[in-house]
């Protein structure tokens, strides 16, 4: 038991080590691009701390030199006194317009920062690997852009610069009590070492549970958007009443970890104030008792603004414990966040880039500045030597061996090549690696062991921006964006022409449904094209592609969305971008693959069969079955 809570414990030390890194980012993140407006905000803030003790002082010679003589004389003269009361409004007007100036700047600060951090979690989590969101719920990481950047925002504005008041508050009311009466100040020291004492181990508590909630929540986020996207399949097969348990249980575990969280944070301010109180309670005891028997110096004026200074050093402890909450949940949030910062971005070691050439009379190749629609592959050598190798499409496999995790390899020794203009299909069972030998073609993932070669030169040494540039793919799940029908197929090609585009349409044959929509290609698309049928979006998908122009396409399975009318237009237009390109063709129907080139079948990871569709049918093996059904 001893061992489990030094583990426990030593958790518990890394999460709050952890959290105070993250925090201390936070705030030089701040001073970075806010120095100035954050000079301006501690000049704000000293006035109105001077301004708490000044009014003490003011207040203390008030009542000992105006208002207790004036009670005495029978004629008074209230002109002095009103002169003093003018004093302290003055006082109390610019500690007000202080407060106002500081506050009204942390809001720009605390806005601007979430503005900072939001654009660099984008930017640097589109550098991030295939992998990185294969292995994390799209609702946890969009919990990361709102709640947890959320928290920042409310410690940055709100919660830094009431801390910061605090502390400087503190320091200002502590010396003015000093000057006034430091017996007095050593039993309000001691009230306070006493409510520090009592609030410690909540506060201890809260964050170790904060911790627990922001997490939670971004499972929480992560069930819900996948029920949402999969609402479809929920209904199909009555789901709903299992999917709502699910979530019970998730959202207990989310109550549960809120609820501790802001049970001990809730407690604190009751034990802060409370014992306060009873500071007051014993602050007027001894300070009578002083002044009635004219012990250091204490009278009634000092009382009065002692008591004043007490809840206004009592005030900046009420401050914090106020705002442990935000704080707490900040640590949390900044955690998450700066976790997500500080991921691996996908690594890119090559150097060969993809430009646009020109060949002379004598084959020699040199680069471009204008489009020619002749691609290039550029090669810096180590001694400086650049050549040039035009882009022909011709991809090689070389004894290649692939695993999502290096302990599971998913594909085996696998050996294929296709030469400029060649469809290769790819056939097999459900999990055979068809879709896999693609990704690994686009570098999504890097294999194990082998090689792959593009037009000689290993990919490995090939930017992975220029070598996706010259790979066109359409995917069997449609991607598109809040945006018009035009700009979506301009995807292919930011810099083409909305002709370009209109092109590209009528060669997927597109454009008939495309013009019958209300805009036509102003069309404007909402919530990833879900005013359009499946097909249709499809169709875009395959425009998208034409407009790329690339020399090598990836199909994969980019018809089975299609029906079957559909398709036979479809087909016509794809034989055509197809023509004189290098294309792999993931199919789902086998109809559609019988003029490839050659076809491989995949089983387990394995090419176990390649060929024509005649050899293969002739062969009576694997993709005979597959294509007649037939079990030999």
């Amino acid at each position: 038991m001893s061992e489990i809570n030094r583990e426990k414990g030593g958790i518990n030390q890394t999460i709050q080590v952890v959290a105070s890194d993250s925090m201390k980012r936070v705030i030089s993140l701040v001073l970075k691009n806010y120095k100035k407006s954050i000079f301006v905000v501690i000049i704000g803030i000293l006035i109105s701390a001077v301004v708490s003790s000044l009014s003490a002082s003011v207040m203390q010679d008030i009542i000992d030199n105006y208002i207790i003589p004036l009670t005495k004389e029978s004629n008074p003269d209230f002109t002095p006194l009103a002169i003093e009361i003018g004093k302290l409004i003055c006082i109390f007007t610019a500690g007000v317009l202080a407060a106002y100036t500081y506050n009204r700047i942390m809001v720009n600060v605390g806005q601007g920062t979430m503005r900072e951090i939001r654009r660099n979690l984008f930017a640097h989590m589109e550098k991030l690997p295939i992998r990185y969101f294969d292995t994390h719920s799209h609702g946890d990481i969009m919990s990361i852009y709102t709640n947890d950047t959320d928290t920042l925002r409310q410690f940055i504005g709100i919660s830094f610069p009431q801390l910061v008041e605090a502390l400087i508050s503190l320091v200002a009311v502590f010396v003015t009590m000093l000057i006034l009466s430091p017996m007095m100040t050593v039993v309000s020291v001691i009230m306070i070492i006493i409510s520090v004492q009592a609030s410690g181990k909540a506060a201890s508590l809260s964050g170790k549970y904060f911790g627990i909630q922001q997490a939670t929540l971004g499972k929480v986020n992560g069930y819900i958007e996948e029920m949402i996207s999969g609402q479809k399949v929920v209904k199909v097969f009555n789901y709903e009443d299992k999917n709502i348990e699910g979530f019970k249980g998730i959202n207990e575990e989310l109550c549960v970890a809120a609820s501790k969280a802001n049970g001990y944070a809730n407690i604190l301010m009751p034990i802060v104030a409370q014992i306060g109180n009873l500071s007051y309670v014993v602050i007027a005891v001894v300070g009578g008792y002083l002044a009635i028997n004219g012990h250091f110096g204490v009278t009634i004026g000092t009382i009065a603004a002692f008591l004043s200074l007490v809840k206004a050093f009592n005030r900046p402890f009420m401050t914090v414990s106020q705002q442990l909450n935000a704080v707490v949940m900040a640590a949390a949030g900044s955690q998450r966040v700066f976790a997500l910062m500080d991921e691996a971005v996908e690594e890119d070691e090559g150097y060969v880039t993809l430009v646009n050439a020109k060949i002379d009379g004598k084959g020699n190749i040199s680069e471009s500045k204008s489009r020619t629609g002749i691609w290039a592959w550029k090669n810096i050598h180590s001694d400086g030597e650049i050549t040039y190798t035009k882009l022909e499409g011709d991809i090689v496999f070389e004894n290649v061996d692939f695993g999502y995790v290096p302990e599971k390899i998913v594909l085996h020794d696998i050996n294929l090549f296709a030469n400029k203009g060649q469809k290769i299909a790819f056939v097999g069972s459900t999990g055979a690696g068809k879709t896999t030998i693609t990704n690994l073609i686009n570098r999504f993932y890097d294999i194990q062991n082998g090689k792959i070669r593009y037009d000689g030169i290993n990919i490995e040494k090939i930017k992975k921006d220029d070598l996706r540039r010259s790979l066109g793919v359409v995917l069997q799940e449609t991607n598109l964006f809040s945006d018009t029908v035009m700009e979506n197929i301009r995807y292919g090609r930011p810099n083409a022409t909305d002709e370009e585009c209109r092109a590209a349409a009528r060669l997927a044959n597109a454009d008939g449904f495309i013009e019958r929509l209300p805009d036509g290609y102003n069309t404007f698309l909402h919530e990833g094209g879900a005013n359009l049928s499946q097909g249709q979006k499809q169709l875009l998908s395959i425009a998208r592609a034409a407009l790329a122009d690339p020399p090598v396409l990836i199909l994969d399975e980019a018809t089975s969305s299609i029906d079957t009318r559909t398709e036979q237009l479809v087909q016509a237009g794809m034989d055509s971008l197809m023509d004189g390109r290098t294309t792999f063709v993931i199919a789902h129907r086998l109809s559609t693959i019988k003029n490839s080139d050659v076809i491989m079948v995949l089983e387990q990871g394995r090419i176990i069969e390649r060929g024509s569709h005649e050899s293969l049918l002739e062969q009576k093996g694997r993709y005979y079955q597959l294509y007649t059904g037939k079990v030999v």
